[in-house]
């Protein structure tokens, strides 16, 4: 039985904000959860900390970095900052966790 790990500061720093889409609505039903997380994050990192901070067994982590686009506005070109998300599956028979419902 693994031991139940506490809350530390540093699992805010890796877990930034729920990546909420149309795609990762969908993929809610199959029990992965999407979260932006630092561009540094490692998965191990990862899976502790969504199981630290939601109380949930995670069975795996997938990793994408997603480039920025490049962008005009007011003429002026610029472009968007690069971002990492991560799809976490959660264990069979785990209670989802529900973001749509605290909007």
């Amino acid at each position: 039985m693994a031991k139940k790990q506490g809350i530390d500061a540093r699992h805010y720093d890796v877990i930034l904000a729920p990546h909420i889409t149309e795609k990762s609505t969908m993929a809610g039903e199959n029990n992965a959860i999407v979260f932006k997380v630092a561009n540094d994050a490692t998965k191990p990192q990862i899976k502790e900390a969504v199981e630290a901070l939601y109380d949930t067994k995670v069975v795996g982590v997938n990793t994408i970095v997603v480039k920025g686009k490049s962008k005009r506005w007011k003429g002026k070109p610029y472009k968007r900052s690069d971002f990492k998300k991560a799809i976490v599956r959660l264990a069979e028979g785990q209670d989802s966790i529900d973001f749509t419902s605290q909007i």
